[in-house]
């Protein structure tokens, strides 16, 4: 991640859809889903991820893409490093970087489990998007086959929220995708293969909204 050449986001998605073909109708999706991150980031939100099984180690893979520095180097912004200065009277690190900020609801083990147990497994996802989320916030649900019925209360009390969801689900019209401002909809509908084109679809997404928002130079 050295300076040198500047990445535009549409050149990244354009690299993904010619490394993955069958991507193309998904082409138009992917963009509004970053449009709309990239809106929810420029106005303070962040993002909360959740899914279930695979999707669910997804989801921590994408916080962790979005948390540091993925493909590009990110620095922190020129306002924090003064007031750092200001307040330790030396200058800031420099592992400290630039964030966007993202949540994997799936990480909480103890509130899951107490949350299932005492009042719905379905609605542990729910639960935490009605106390961390906030309109402006986004919403990304995870879903191979569309109709996983936690993810869909997330997406719910999103809603409700006044957050905006993503879903990232398999070929076929779901319930998860008619409740979706964007739904990235991959050309596949065996849930091993739906997963297999859902990590070059974040990937993606993650290093275009990195572009945009931190300057995307490497």
């Amino acid at each position: 991640m050295n300076a040198g050449c500047e990445f535009e986001p549409v050149e990244l998605l354009r690299e993904l859809v010619r490394r993955y073909s069958k991507l193309d109708e998904c082409e138009d999706s992917i963009l509004e889903a970053y449009d709309l991150l990239v809106s929810c980031y420029a106005n303070s939100g962040k993002l909360l991820v959740c899914g279930n099984g695979g999707s669910a180690a997804d989801c921590e893979h994408i916080v962790g893409e979005l948390m540091k520095s993925f493909m590009f180097k990110r620095k922190i912004s020129d306002e924090f490093a003064k007031r750092y200065r200001r307040v330790n009277g030396h200058d800031a690190p420099e592992w400290l970087e630039g964030v966007l900020p993202a949540i994997s609801l799936v990480s909480q083990t103890a509130f899951s489990s107490a949350f299932g147990n005492d009042e719905a497994a379905v609605g542990v996802y729910a639960q935490q998007v009605y106390g961390y989320g906030a309109e402006g916030d986004a919403l990304l649900g995870i879903s191979t086959s569309g109709s996983s019925a936690n993810v869909i209360e997330a997406a719910r009390v999103a809603r409700a929220l006044g957050m905006k969801v993503i879903a990232l689900t398999g070929h076929r019209e779901s319930a998860l995708s008619g409740l979706s401002d964007v739904a990235i909809r991959v050309p596949e509908t065996d849930t091993f293969k739906v997963q297999e084109y859902h990590l070059p679809v974040y990937h993606c997404l993650c290093a275009m909204v990195e572009a945009r928002m931190h300057g995307g130079y490497r």
